[in-house]
């Protein structure tokens, strides 16, 4: 099952803001320069663990990392396991690179990640189906008038998708601090309850990161500077 096709004109819908921010630092761009060309998902061709990382290993991907600090992290935590992330925002791919590059030899670089600059729809149609043993969705852009509705990552095309690219007793995770995009999440979740088995025993579980899931930046400032709550879900493709 594959809910996107190519040519399909539901994946031209447009799920993201604006591609870029303020100039690249130097030492960013140079990383954009030589590091990105090295480990970007190619632009044609399926996308698989043998292809990306040239062995069979356990695939997650990540769509709309932000700055990377949950893919890095995740990637560093689980070496034999290949990570893909997918962002629009040059300035987030850049500081993923940072991450990835070590930090400015702070740490080791992490070598298990590909990345795509751009629609993460595109990268996902062309992953296998039963692939996929992660999918994260970490504070989207929650596109809060009602007529961008239709702009939210958590949508029933989208997430049929996931569903599609997750292998059976796979984890999509998603987390989000805005009100009206969380109501909007859980409704459509709810829809696809035949598809998932939402991981929660009782409010603890979606109130509390689960182990394994960082804070980001995004998250802390969200939380300490703005008040927000921030709510957690993990979901088992069934």
């Amino acid at each position: 099952m594959t809910a996107y096709k190519s040519g399909d004109p539901t994946t031209l819908n447009r799920l993201y803001g604006r591609a870029k921010g303020k100039p690249l630092r130097a030492g960013q761009q140079d990383l954009v320069d030589k590091l990105l060309p090295q480990i970007a998902v190619p632009e044609e061709g399926p996308v698989t663990a043998e292809h990306l990382f040239g062995r069979d290993c356990p695939l997650h991907f990540e769509i709309g990392f932000g700055g990377g600090e949950h893919m890095a992290y995740r990637a560093d935590l689980l070496p034999d396991h290949g990570f893909i992330g997918a962002e629009p925002f040059l300035n987030g791919v850049a500081q993923a690179l940072t991450h990835l590059d070590g930090d400015g030899g702070k740490h080791p670089p992490i070598h298990n990640v590909r990345i795509h600059h751009g629609d993460a729809l595109e990268v996902l149609a062309r992953i296998p189906d039963e692939a996929l043993s992660f999918v994260y969705l970490l504070h989207p852009d929650p596109w809060p008038k009602a007529r961008h509705a239709k702009r939210r990552m958590m949508n029933d095309g989208p997430v049929d998708m996931i569903a599609a690219k997750l292998k059976p007793g796979g984890e999509f995770r998603f987390g989000t601090d805005h009100p009206t995009y969380l109501r909007h999440a859980l409704m459509v979740m709810q829809r696809h309850m035949h598809q998932f088995e939402w991981l929660a025993a009782g409010p603890k579980d979606w109130q509390n990161r689960p182990s394994g899931w960082c804070e980001t930046r995004y998250e802390h400032k969200a939380r300490t500077v703005y008040g927000h709550e921030v709510w957690y879900f993990r979901y088992r493709r069934k």
